[in-house]
């Protein structure tokens, strides 16, 4: 399968460079690219790709914006392109809000080549890019001064779980892997990545990374608490 790819930055030597990168690959395409957000959206409207590579600082309407109306406008369809967030990380403090947004993880400009592909055919799959524990660093770092989206609706969300998955979350939140999970729990990894599913499914999340998200909006876990 080959993934068709839409670069969105308002430079275009990135965009240059990056597309140089990606059509090295035999399974990677790029179909277009795009300056600002708008233009994001009526690309991806047009071309259907797989991937949209977003910048999130940009003229007019910016890359989180950008990412919340092509998730949006996609989610009825079954051709829902996956959104991953290229940041200077320094500058851009709202990255969280991107995931809040739709996005499916993020990377950083510098990202080496080579991982820049990889973190492609991770998203085109259906995978999240951004480590559940590389998130919750993040989130310490920064959730003292994010904004939430959810700060009046998440917390009835959370009554939807029953207190195994509620328990599940949390570990989640702390930056497990389903093995470690199983363990901790004394229960079958097959069992714990049940469990994940119905969290995903009941609080209408899309992967883990929206999970731990949701986890520190709620007050389910606080920054700094991993034991």
């Amino acid at each position: 399968m080959t993934i068709r790819v839409l670069l969105v930055d308002d430079q275009p030597l990135l965009r240059t460079g990056f597309r140089l990168i990606l059509e090295a690959e035999p399974d990677i395409t790029v179909v277009g690219q795009a300056g600002d957000g708008k233009d994001a959206q009526e690309q991806t409207r047009a071309l259907l790709p797989d991937v949209v590579l977003m910048d999130i600082r940009m003229p007019g309407v910016d890359g989180i914006e950008a990412t919340r109306r092509i998730v949006r406008e996609a989610a009825p369809s079954a051709h829902v392109p996956k959104v991953l967030v290229l940041t200077t990380f320094d500058l851009d403090e709202y990255i969280v809000e991107a995931l809040r947004s739709g996005a499916s993880g993020f990377l950083l400009k510098d990202v080496p080549p080579d991982e820049l592909v990889q973190a492609i055919r991770v998203v085109a799959a259906g995978d999240a890019i951004v480590a559940p524990s590389v998130t919750r660093r993040l989130l310490d770092r920064f959730a003292t001064r994010l904004p939430s989206a959810y700060e009046q609706a998440a917390p009835a969300r959370l009554d939807r779980l029953t207190e195994r998955e509620l328990e599940v979350l949390r570990l989640i939140a702390k930056g497990m892997s389903n093995a470690e999970i199983a363990a901790k729990l004394v229960v079958s990894e097959t069992t714990v990545k049940t469990h994940v599913g119905n969290v995903l499914t009941k609080l209408g999340l899309r992967d883990r990374v929206q999970a731990v998200v949701l986890a520190y909006e709620t007050g389910l876990i606080t920054p700094g608490a991993i034991s």
